[in-house]
């Protein structure tokens, strides 16, 4: 508790210091105690956790509606009531791709909904006129998920199971339409009742090394050929011949991959991106730290752009079935938000630098023709890199 002099004046509990404000100028301590209700400590958990607070529905709007605001605001010395850019940036990207991915899984969901998750080629039992063609179906089946499960790590092992489970319940149904017996365990589940360990997970040790550098040590040859192993396993899973449970299984786990590595590789752009700013506005004698804070804003904005893409999507899918007329309206909003992003980016970078239109457009091309190939490259390398996973 802060201590309170006979004339009235409040001092620090920490430093004795007479206070003026809300926090202590000598040691920085808040003259608010930390014995709070619960609630308090919850919201002060979420803005540790989120590093954001109230400040976000002063930071969103002119984000998302006044290009360059922000960044001016920042240059000026308003900073207190707006959420700072790389924290910002942070969170946004995070919940864009977030967004994303559920998006792409809403979108796989209801193809594989549509088509039959297991309704036609070999997966149809309800196509078997014998109980032996339904036992053959099942085994060549049985055998992919037996081949996929050797290599996969342990944490996957249950979403096998899971579409062996629902295999075998399919073509016990066909059985019992059949008047047959049902099908036996497989052998993998045989193993497993008897309790017999599987594999962990991926050894180095295949059947033939596909890298090998000569200057590199053992072990990282070793891993780097783990690496591809896994990377090329994958690949041929999700787009191969093997049965549908099998082939989405490896999809998803594709695109889980790609998707946990894409936020590492937006954060490693944006240094980029401002060296780019750097050159091509040399003559301005801005510091280096004035284009990172433009860059971080501009990519706070795109993030922000794609996730009211992912959410509209999102609304559209689900609410097209419903009423089709939703699916033109938001389908308007994302184009107005895809052709908003290339002119908000434009209008910032004249409003920032400060430049004649012709010098801006000139440099805006130049500068997004650079950054095109560099994104791409990167966003290729985190798509290889998330194949492996």
């Amino acid at each position: 508790m802060n201590e309170l002099t006979e004339a009235g004046t409040l001092h620090c509990a920490n430093c004795g210091t007479p206070l003026g404000g809300e926090f202590c100028h000598h040691c920085g301590q808040s003259v608010h105690s930390v014995l709070k209700p619960v609630h308090h400590m919850l919201e002060d958990g979420m803005d540790m956790f989120l590093h954001v607070d109230g400040r976000i529905f002063h930071t969103l709007p002119p984000l998302l509606s006044k290009p360059g605001f922000l960044t001016l605001e920042y240059f000026s010395g308003r900073r207190q009531r707006y959420v700072a850019p790389f924290r910002l940036m942070f969170v946004l990207c995070l919940l864009a791709f977030f967004a994303f991915h559920l998006a792409v899984d809403v979108v796989m969901n209801k193809r594989v909904a549509e088509s039959g998750r297991t309704g036609s080629g070999q997966n149809t039992f309800a196509e078997a006129r014998t109980a032996q063609e339904v036992q053959a179906r099942l085994a060549k089946s049985q055998g992919e998920l037996e081949a996929t499960r050797k290599t996969m790590p342990t944490v996957a092992l249950p979403g096998i199971d899971a579409a062996e489970n629902q295999l075998r319940e399919q073509a016990n149904k066909r059985l019992a339409e059949l008047g047959k017996a049902p099908a036996r365990a497989s052998s993998a589940a045989a193993r497993d009742a008897g309790g017999l360990d599987r594999p962990v997970h991926l050894t180095s040790k295949m059947d033939h090394q596909i890298v090998h550098v000569a200057w590199l040590p053992q072990f990282m040859n070793e891993r780097l050929d783990l690496y591809v192993h896994r990377m090329l396993t994958n690949i041929k899973e999700a787009f191969g011949d093997e049965n549908p449970e099998a082939r989405q299984l490896a999809r998803e786990r594709l695109i889980t991959g790609v998707f946990a590595v894409l936020p590492q590789a937006m954060v490693v752009m944006i240094p980029i991106f401002a060296l780019l700013l750097k050159l091509f506005y040399v003559f301005k004698r801005r510091l280096y730290m004035e284009h990172l804070i433009v860059a971080l804003h501009s990519h706070a904005f795109l993030f922000l752009a794609l996730l009211l893409v992912a959410v509209l999507g999102m609304l559209s899918t689900w609410l097209r079935p419903h009423a089709a007329w939703t699916g033109y309206v938001f389908g308007y909003l994302q184009g107005a938000v895809f052709l908003w992003m290339p002119t908000y980016l434009l209008l910032m970078q004249k409003r920032i630098y400060r430049q004649g239109w012709a010098m801006t457009v000139i440099k805006y091309w130049f500068i997004g023709w650079c950054y095109f190939w560099l994104l791409s490259s990167v966003l290729g390398l985190a798509v290889v890199l998330g194949a492996g996973h």
